[in-house]
């Protein structure tokens, strides 16, 4: 009886390691069939080594985080709104530039955003830089305090401070003007805010017309993959005068007790816009209002061929995300690096970029070309700061200047210059959240004037930071470049 039942005990054992293998090879085949579908070869091999080695963990967080796009019906909307953007465009052909005076490179860059976007290249702009922080929010709520009749407002986050009172006081302002206040706010990134509550309290007393961006809110039948995030900066005065760029609607510290105590202040740039560049920045905000509301602004719409030239730049936005099926931004920053003919100066706090932005850059350095790039010294978001890091060894090799903004400050700024007359300026990072994850937005600019004051800003960056060299980089210590690597790699799961 007893050799019977250890007999028994040993098969059920050898039936159940059995049963177990071949559910481990049944989820190892279906990853290998499900996962590489539409990833790029770095994104699956990254889930498919997690899956791996933690089955159920890997697989788990698949569900969780693995579709990088917003719910079919998400993109869908945006499809449709972008068949009336390019509607409007047919109808208003005559606020396009001539682009017969553009690079023709210029050109080709400027009709494939066209393609992917609805929205075209205008003429007749002016754009002016604001690099100081409080500044920028200065500027804004003066814009505001002009306001007749409407103004639109879209932040990553909105919070109600010291540092955001003015602002916020325009919009009081406003609305008792009778004008109408509107303004978006992202829903996971506004909510961690401190004292958010206020905030949103504060916004309901003035009569401020609000909604959430990509709530998450499941019991309401609103949910998409949480970190999918609407990450982009807007405001818009009467449709006639805007600004777009980096920075969010909050105290440069971000009131977190973290970065008090590390005494971490945010560097920004933020562009006011005017002329018929207007009605496109105005034109993404309307377009984020009728996705979340379901309301479309038709009789605040004003058309680019009403706006009178401001100016002599030539201007495009761009926005980008999730709910597009393709990277729009970063098709719109590759085009742009492989098309510099003398240098390409890089902005950006949150440096990961993926294979094919490694090597546009690398290869702009081996076609002799001056290629700079500006990061923080220090980081406010660990793994980002470290897979950021692992980089720095071949784009140094490469022949890349990188310079580092002195700590206690975290170079939040996102632009970057093409030879002497191109910019971009706006909300993305060039790294892969910013390319896959997050709604974006992004200008671009052709005309010297303009790049001559990006030019003062970097030169300003420089003058506050150090260059970081290739002997210097190389004594890093083995720890530090030990945990950059790891880094890098859990960058890729996206």
């Amino acid at each position: 009886m007893r050799h019977t039942a250890h007999v028994d005990s040993a098969l059920f054992a050898n039936l159940g390691w059995g049963i177990g293998l071949l559910v481990v090879l049944a989820i190892d085949i279906a990853a290998l069939i499900v996962i590489p579908k539409g990833r790029k070869p770095t994104a699956a091999m990254a889930w498919l080594l997690l899956i791996f080695l933690l089955p159920l963990f890997g697989i788990a967080l698949f569900l969780l985080i693995g579709n990088v796009k917003l719910p079919k019906k998400r993109r869908a909307e945006q499809a449709r709104i972008d068949g009336i953007i390019r509607e409007r465009v047919q109808s208003e052909k005559d606020s396009e530039a001539d682009p017969d005076t553009w690079p023709i490179w210029f050109r080709r860059v400027a009709a494939q955003n066209e393609k992917l976007t609805s929205l075209p290249a205008v003429g007749g702009n002016r754009a002016e830089l604001i690099p100081d922080y409080e500044a920028s929010i200065t500027a804004m709520a003066a814009a505001i305090d002009t306001a007749q009749k409407y103004v639109h407002v879209e932040f990553f986050i909105v919070s109600w401070d010291k540092t955001t009172e003015v602002f916020f006081t325009a919009m009081e302002n406003a609305v008792k003007r009778g004008v109408t206040v509107r303004l978006l706010a992202d829903h996971v990134a506004s909510r961690k805010a401190v004292d958010q509550k206020k905030t949103f309290a504060e916004l309901d007393r003035i009569g401020v017309i609000w909604s959430w961006m990509l709530p998450v809110q499941p019991f309401k039948g609103k949910y998409q993959r949480p970190d999918l995030r609407n990450h982009r900066k807007i405001v818009v005065v009467d449709g006639r005068t805007a600004f777009v760029g980096s920075q969010n609607l909050i105290d440069r510290s971000y009131n977190t007790p973290k970065n008090l105590k590390r005494g971490l202040k945010w560097q920004e740039l933020v562009s006011r816009v005017e002329g018929p560049a207007v009605a496109e920045i105005d034109a993404v905000f309307q377009s984020d209002w009728l996705v979340e509301t379901g309301v479309e602004l038709t009789d605040e719409r004003v058309p680019a061929t009403a706006l009178a030239p401001a100016g002599d730049l030539v201007c495009q936005l761009v926005p980008s995300g999730p709910a597009y099926e393709t990277e729009n931004n970063l098709r719109l920053f590759l085009s742009l690096i492989h098309g510099a003919t003398e240098r390409v100066i890089i902005t950006s706090p949150y440096f990961v970029p993926d294979e094919a932005m490694v090597y546009a850059i690398t290869t702009a350095c081996q076609r002799g070309l001056e290629v700079q790039l500006f990061v923080s010294e220090i980081g406010d978001q660990g793994m980002v700061y470290h897979a950021q890091r692992s980089y720095y060894d071949a784009l140094l090799e490469a022949g890349v200047r990188i310079f580092m903004y002195p700590a206690p400050f975290i170079l939040h700024s996102k632009h970057f210059s093409i030879d002497d007359d191109i910019a971009v300026i706006g909300s993305s990072n060039m790294d892969i959240r910013s390319f896959s994850l997050n709604m974006e937005v992004s200008m671009m600019v052709l005309g010297s004037s303009f790049v001559a004051q990006m030019r003062e800003v970097e030169q300003a960056y420089r003058d506050a930071g150090r260059e970081l060299t290739l002997d210097e980089w190389r004594r890093e210590p083995a720890k530090a470049t030990f945990l950059d690597g790891v880094a890098r790699l859990t960058s890729a799961l996206n």
